[in-house]
């Protein structure tokens, strides 16, 4: 042990500790996961004493495996849980074959008993298809967002690092179960040990959840040129019904050819290519992600039929929308 290390004084509320109980779904993220387990640990070493245990289950009950291939041995099946106990769903790769029938029937009776119920990375997919999140605000890390907005329009879906909305918990995934966990931490034992676990874990920028999980438009794309990043928001934020490159000059003030440079001086492509290529970036996603048809997923993208979304998948990815879907469907049952 490390003598040097000052122990954080907490108010002893004489109650046994918080038990969090970690599900893992097949193929999920291992950094999600342990983040939000060390912060417990670390939690329970700086205060000197047991605030917080944890045990981990899963669907078979014997081992899980995340999406690196590394294979975790579990301490239990889907049990029934105290009333007291905080359920955290670790989500990752191909969420939706991973949320089966069992773990949703478990999750819906574990809340119906009053369980808080949380979910990590695509974990909210796992939670909304049991019906957890209906009226309430979630967030899910940004490859999933347009395919859970398309399926889950009774969840106000948000872009923040984690959400909080009463007896339910989503995060982005990645870094953000850290700052899911502070927060936790914060309100059940105060500030000073949760700055003292970010300390621990080299954790120098703690982040609310009123912080968005991707990065502004300039860093995205290297350029900081306010038109450019004012031009590049309005395309992300009009997928479905695109704006035409006219109208897209005109509301930030500049002539379409001017807008043409701009495009063409940094990103070294036209405003319509552009557009284009973050049309068909959500269309694979919602190909991958969800079980819309091809035609659904060609008007959610602004394609106004299945030819011309064919055409246009095909020329940028080399393959056509049915393709991929089942090359993708393929390599997941293997």
């Amino acid at each position: 042990m490390d003598v040097s290390r000052q122990t954080i004084e907490v108010v002893d509320t004489g109650k046994k500790p918080r038990r969090f109980v970690f599900v893992l779904l097949d193929n999920f993220t291992m950094l999600c996961f342990a983040c939000a387990l060390e912060s417990l640990r670390i939690a329970n070493r700086m205060a000197g004493k047991t605030l917080y245990s944890w045990t981990i289950t899963g669907e078979n009950g014997d081992i899980a495996a995340c999406s690196a291939g590394t294979a975790f041995k579990l301490d239990s099946g889907l049990e029934e849980l105290a009333r007291d106990d905080t359920i955290l769903v670790c989500g990752g790769v191909d969420v939706q074959a991973a949320s089966t029938k069992k773990v949703l029937n478990w999750l819906r009776r574990e809340a119906r008993r009053g369980a808080i119920v949380g979910g990590l990375c695509t974990a909210g997919y796992t939670l909304a298809k049991a019906g957890l999140l209906d009226g309430k605000r979630a967030t899910i890390h940004w490859e999933n967002q347009d395919s859970f907005a398309e399926e889950f329009d009774e969840v106000e879906l948000t872009k923040s690092v984690f959400v909080v909305d009463g007896n339910r918990f989503t995060t982005a995934g990645g870094t953000s179960s850290i700052d899911l966990m502070l927060k936790i931490i914060a309100d059940d034992y105060g500030e000073e040990l949760a700055n003292a676990v970010a300390d621990q874990l080299i954790y120098t920028t703690i982040r609310t959840d009123q912080d968005t999980q991707r990065l502004s438009v300039p860093t995205r794309i290297g350029v900081r040129h306010p038109k450019l990043s004012q031009v590049i928001q309005m395309m992300e934020q009009n997928i479905e019904e695109p704006i035409s490159p006219s109208i897209l000059a005109r509301d930030v003030g500049m002539s379409t050819r001017q807008l043409e440079r701009l495009f063409r001086r940094y990103l070294n492509r036209s405003p319509k290519r552009y557009y284009m290529e973050l049309r068909l970036q959500k269309a694979r996603n919602l190909l991958m992600q969800t079980d819309m048809s091809v035609i659904n997923v060609a008007l959610a993208c602004g394609f106004a039929s299945p030819s011309h979304f064919s055409k246009c998948y095909r020329a940028h990815y080399n393959t056509t929308p049915y393709r991929e879907r089942g090359s993708h469907a393929a390599r997941l049952s293997v």
